[in-house]
């Protein structure tokens, strides 16, 4: 009989017949993550499942009002943690660099990926080939400061 290995836990198990593509033993927490991961890509792709997701959460939260406050004077560590990880998150979010527009797969001819004011003057505008623009009405050029206004 075929052994295979666990997607969770990574150890050998004989999976079940009536079950041909099985990936995870049958261990319980492996099971657990089994469940989470099918539930993680349903919430991703399934928007009613989600609604329904968050409407049963919702409604968790409001027959057990002071859960998670309790839960925090519990787990006091927890609290620290989650407040060092939120710092971490918001840190590294303001000192990312906003991106740039991409200036390639163009497809509205009004596009612009201009991340600069252009001051007033002559420019020479050279055309660049671009094959990979999806509109054939769009140009891409290159533009050149002639003289200064």
């Amino acid at each position: 009989m075929e052994k295979r290995r666990c997607a969770a836990c990574r150890k050998l198990f004989h999976p079940r017949p009536q079950s041909p593509e099985q990936k995870f033993c049958s261990a319980s927490e492996c099971q657990r993550e089994r469940k989470r991961r099918w539930q993680r890509a349903r919430r991703a792709t399934d928007p009613d499942y989600r609604d329904n997701d968050v409407q049963a959460n919702r409604q968790w939260r409001s027959r057990h009002p002071g859960y998670w406050r309790a839960y925090r004077c519990r787990h006091p560590e927890l609290v620290i943690r989650n407040r060092d990880k939120q710092r971490e998150r918001d840190r590294a979010r303001r000192l990312k660099a906003p991106q740039p527009p991409p200036t390639s797969h163009l497809a509205n001819e009004d596009a612009s990926t201009l991340s600069f004011f252009l001051e007033t003057g002559t420019y020479r505008m050279i055309p660049v080939t671009g094959e990979d623009l999806a509109n054939e009405d769009a140009c891409l050029v290159k533009i050149a400061l002639v003289s200064g206004g």
